[in-house]
């Protein structure tokens, strides 16, 4: 992709947004397919009568409210009038005893601009999230405020049931793809029901298991969706969290004998204190180095480091962070906790060599607390529980200290007579290590737009990155007319750390969908003190509270072109 003027964009595209502005791109290396017929809109008629009026498969619709303007909002915007229906799909019976059910909820907007978004949730679900469709961090806007038709649901379990659904093989399945599958259908049959027509455009979008949910439905129902938001994926959860479970066994050798923090999840538990092996001012050391080595890469020094490729070639954890000569004191590091920073960084192997996880990028969003939580924490009870219940055939428990993960690796791939589908089916995208299957989703004329936090520590952001490039090597993404990857720097899990996390790309999709204009660039804003969608706590105090930056797909960087202020967007190009 050539260089594009951030600010020359704005000026033809006469739009500018503190959310979120498209750049064309205009160096395809093919004729891309043509754009999918816009959406239009309708009014809805009624909204508590859909309750009795509505007959739909398998499901049971329990009430349809009228919701006023403003009684919802979104930052400091009241979102608009719409109608709030809940239900049921698929009640039954488990195996286990248990009741269980696809709970769900819709938000049909009085004024519906004829888009229907299914909205991915994260974690193990188990709980129906307001169906907003939120976008970025800190959100000022959604699917729902922009008009579309929302669905959100809890993946086929209740909050309770999270901790042994996986044990139920139908609940498991449900997780991992078929409430979607479900869903979907029904949805846009409660939609025509509602409007008296069926959504003309469909899209699906979330972060991390919802991103994940995004990924599977291309690959399974990609004739459903036509345009997928995927934030974060965790598309290859059970090796990512296998991968947490090898960190945890590779920081705990260095944590503080018998130092223990309290369990999140059992107030009355504790566990070991994994981040006294790499504290919290060893982490601002660490990414001092890297901004030190790398910040200036794209151009200006301004504590983002916008040019990740290049920087991963540039930082060495070894030789560019001091090494202790005595006690530790935060400033440096011990000969052997660069060791291990460089094996965790580098990604999870068994001990015979075998990969088991993507490597991490380096990046000045280590330090911030999100990355910590996961690494140190999540990693001693999340993981293991996911790990345990709803990837492994057969289930089992582990200690993830104690874990073989050798053998615990050669479980996702088991089936048996009760679980019928291993853990690595019915949870990553079919064909995703070689994505040709989606050559027929783009010559229909869908898109993808992926995103994911530089310094994210549960999923990484080179998995994402590999995933497009696997992507183009089969050439199912020529001049990157289908899918387009934008990084963001400093950003941990789907928010926070020392970044630009808000953002909207969800109207970049819709405009490359159904209009043709692929989105080179969106502008990303810092949420410093009064920002309407929550202040950002990490943000360095010298930062304006407003910076902008632009988001530039990938290959191309943020580069500062040698003038004007360092806090605003126009003031950088992608190339």
């Amino acid at each position: 992709m050539r260089s594009i003027s951030i600010q020359r964009a704005f000026q033809g595209l006469g739009v500018l947004s503190a959310v979120g502005v498209l750049v064309a791109c205009g160096t395809l290396q093919s004729t891309p397919p043509a754009p999918l017929k816009a959406a239009t809109g309708a009014s809805l008629p009624n909204c508590e009568a859909l309750a009795s009026k509505l007959q739909l498969p398998n499901t049971r619709i329990e009430s349809a409210a009228s919701v006023v303007a403003g009684a919802v909002m979104q930052g400091d915007k009241a979102v608009p009038a719409h109608c709030l229906v809940k239900g049921r799909m698929h009640e039954r019976k488990g195996s286990d005893g248990r009741d269980y059910a696809i709970g769900f909820e819709m938000r049909l907007p009085v004024a519906w601009n004829g888009r229907f978004y299914y909205q991915g949730n994260g974690g193990l679900d188990g709980s129906v999230q307001p169906a907003l469709g939120a976008l970025g961090g800190g959100p000022l806007t959604g699917a729902l405020m922009q008009g579309f038709a929302v669905i959100s649901s809890d993946a086929g379990h209740s909050g309770p049931q999270t901790t042994v659904f996986g044990l139920e093989p139908q609940a498991r399945l449900d997780y991992g793809y078929q409430a979607v599958e479900k869903l979907t259908p029904m949805a846009k049959q409660l939609i025509a029901g509602a409007y008296g027509k069926g959504p003309d455009r469909s899209y699906i979008g979330g972060c991390s298991n919802g991103g994940r949910h995004a990924m599977v439905a291309a690959a399974r129902v990609g004739e459903q969706y036509d345009g997928y938001l995927v934030g974060a994926p965790g598309y290859r959860l059970p090796y990512a969290a296998l991968a947490q479970i090898w960190g945890a066994q590779q920081w705990a050798p260095l944590a503080t004998p018998g130092a223990t923090v309290k369990n999140p999840l059992n107030p009355n538990g504790t566990l070991p204190d994994l981040a006294s092996a790499f504290t919290s001012q060893e982490r601002q050391t660490v990414a001092k180095a890297i901004a030190d080595k790398c910040d200036a890469l794209d151009g200006a020094k301004d504590g983002m480091v916008q040019a990740t490729q290049a920087c991963q070639a540039a930082f060495n954890v070894k030789t560019d962070v001091a090494t202790c000569t005595g006690e530790r004191n935060g400033a440096c590091l011990t000969t052997a906790q660069k060791d291990v920073v460089a094996r965790v960084f580098g990604g999870a192997h068994t001990a015979d060599g075998q990969r088991i996880y993507a490597s991490f990028p380096y990046d000045t969003g280590v330090a911030g607390a999100n990355w910590g939580t996961w690494k140190f924490v999540d990693s001693l009870i999340r993981d293991p529980l996911a790990l345990s219940t709803i990837f492994s055939v057969p289930p089992a428990p582990l200690k993830p200290l104690e874990e073989n993960v050798t053998q615990r690796l050669a479980m996702f791939s088991v089936t048996n007579d009760t679980y019928r589908e291993s853990g690595w089916s019915l949870m990553t995208p079919p064909g995703e290590a070689n994505p040709a299957n989606m050559t027929a989703l783009r010559a229909r004329g869908a898109k993808v737009v992926m995103y994911h936090g530089v310094s994210d520590a549960i999923f990484s952001a080179d998995d994402t990155r590999q995933w497009v490039e696997r992507l183009n090597r089969v050439n199912a993404n020529p001049g990157s007319d289908f899918a387009r990857y934008f990084p963001v720097p400093g950003m941990n899990h789907c928010s926070m750390g020392p970044a630009a996390d808000q953002f909207d790309l969800l109207g970049p999709l819709v405009q490359w969908v159904e209009q043709g204009v692929a989105p080179h660039a969106v502008v990303a804003s810092v949420r410093g003190a009064g920002n309407a969608g929550g202040v950002n706590t990490e943000l360095p105090a010298d930062w304006s509270p407003k910076r902008t930056r632009p988001l530039c797909a990938y290959p191309t960087v943020a580069t500062y072109k040698g003038s004007g202020s360092l806090e605003d967007a126009s003031n950088f190009s992608c190339k």
